[in-house]
């Protein structure tokens, strides 16, 4: 059974393992090669995350198969900083599920924002199949990212 919670510090070294190889397995998907997004492997980063941002593990019969995190801009605006699913769960609704979830937990949003890499064209397609409309790109020391954006129509009460 899927089910999110709440992320702790006690489950970061496992958040980083599963991190690790959702990113490096992305070399799969025209990768241009092993790494990933800052701290992507690292536990006490995972940690940082969690104080920072709301950071949410993504499990499937109590096992810790992948993790997001949100942070709350203001204004109604939420980003979704991060996702990431264990290889051996992608491809399985798990993502869409997971964004379904983040909609539900945050009903007062209006606007979500992300950003995926430009060579990663099946996250890009992913995002747009959930309905979120590129606005543009930005530079980073990594790589160059695609900016997404979903507008949500505030709801009548």
């Amino acid at each position: 059974m899927l089910r999110f919670e709440r992320a702790t510090p006690e489950d970061a070294p496992l958040l980083a393992e599963v991190s690790r190889r959702a990113f490096h397995n992305d070399i799969h998907y025209e990768g241009p090669g092993e790494g990933g997004p800052p701290g992507y492997d690292s536990a006490e980063w995972q940690i940082l995350a969690m104080n920072h941002c709301m950071y949410y593990e993504i499990l499937f019969d109590d096992k810790i198969i992948g993790g997001f995190f949100i942070l709350d801009k203001g204004d109604g605006h939420y980003e979704l900083v991060r996702i990431f699913i264990d290889p051996d769960f992608q491809n399985q609704g798990i993502g869409t599920r997971t964004l379904e979830f983040m909609w539900q937990m945050f009903p007062e949003a209006t606007k979500w924002t992300l950003d995926t890499p430009a060579w990663n064209l099946r996250t890009q397609h992913f995002y747009e199949t959930m309905h979120f409309v590129k606005v543009g790109t930005r530079r980073e020391g990594w790589g160059t990212l695609v900016l997404y954006e979903k507008r949500v129509a505030e709801q009548s009460s």
